[in-house]
């Protein structure tokens, strides 16, 4: 009981201290996307062309090359491109994440600066791109013709949900990654896995039954088929009231386990570092 509490409090502490740095997350997560473009002529443009030309890329490889057909009566692109957005945000802000106090170790080995913020800076700098990513999402349901729908607005719960799934993933493997920099590479390799096995593609209802129920174990396609969910088909958000259940045991854990190891691990990153 008494460890529970600890634990507890614990976190309660950890959350407390980072609604207190909100305003340095915030300078911190400007500052970050500003240097991304440093130099660069066209500058913040680029985050706008990224999106655009691999959005373009995969639709003429698909629809024109494979000759790919609509999904349930919605356009290849369409359906393709509500898949990548929420997936290109998830793993951005855990490859970006993982080498984070690595990088920042001149500020990390200062006492004063709480390490556990730059995970954090990271999903606020990833969600710049990522409201990008939905701005083309948009033009291209107005452009092709597709209606709108008030369901539109769960976008932001499964926003939500994937930030605290990933926020939990990025403070374990940012603290792993000090004292073990192969997890920077493990991760990338996750990642790359994760990006074709999770049914951003293709459609699962292709596989067998059996062979789904393992496939949803997957917490991302959870918000994968929440964002097709909310821009697509309309399908409200409880009516996959055991699967957000799983989910949410999952993105908890994860969010938890994270917060707990890397206040744990965090003592020891000076002398690593």
């Amino acid at each position: 009981m008494s460890q529970s509490c600890t634990m507890i409090n614990t976190i309660l502490s950890f959350i407390k201290s980072i609604w207190k740095q909100r305003h340095l997350i915030f300078t911190m997560a400007v500052r970050e996307v500003k240097a991304q473009y440093v130099g660069s002529s066209l500058g913040f443009l680029w985050t706008i062309i990224q999106p655009i030309v691999m959005i373009t890329v995969f639709w003429f490889v698909f629809s024109i090359g494979f000759k790919a057909r609509p999904m349930n009566d919605v356009p290849f692109v369409v359906w393709l491109t509500a898949g990548l957005a929420p997936w290109y945000f998830f793993s951005e802000i855990i490859s970006g994440s993982t080498g984070m106090v690595v990088a920042h170790a001149h500020l990390v080995k200062r006492t004063i600066f709480s390490s556990h913020i730059l995970p954090i800076i990271k999903v606020f700098s990833a969600f710049v791109t990522h409201c990008i990513f939905l701005g083309v999402l948009l033009v291209l349901i107005i452009f092709q013709q597709q209606p709108f729908l008030f369901s539109f607005l769960q976008i932001i719960y499964y926003c939500f949900c994937l930030v605290i799934l990933a926020l939990g993933i990025s403070w374990i493997t940012s603290a792993l990654n000090v004292f073990l920099r192969d997890v920077a590479q493990i991760v990338a390799v996750v990642l790359q896995v994760g990006f074709w096995v999770t049914p951003i593609f293709w459609d699962i209802g292709m596989m067998p039954e059996n062979v789904q129920r393992y496939l949803k174990l997957n917490p991302v396609f959870y918000i994968v088929q929440g964002y097709r969910d909310s821009l697509i088909t309309g399908v409200p958000f409880w009516h996959h009231g055991t699967y957000t259940l799983y989910f949410w045991c999952i993105a908890l854990v994860a969010f938890l386990s994270g917060a707990v190891i890397f206040k744990r691990l965090k003592p020891q990153f000076s002398d690593v570092l």
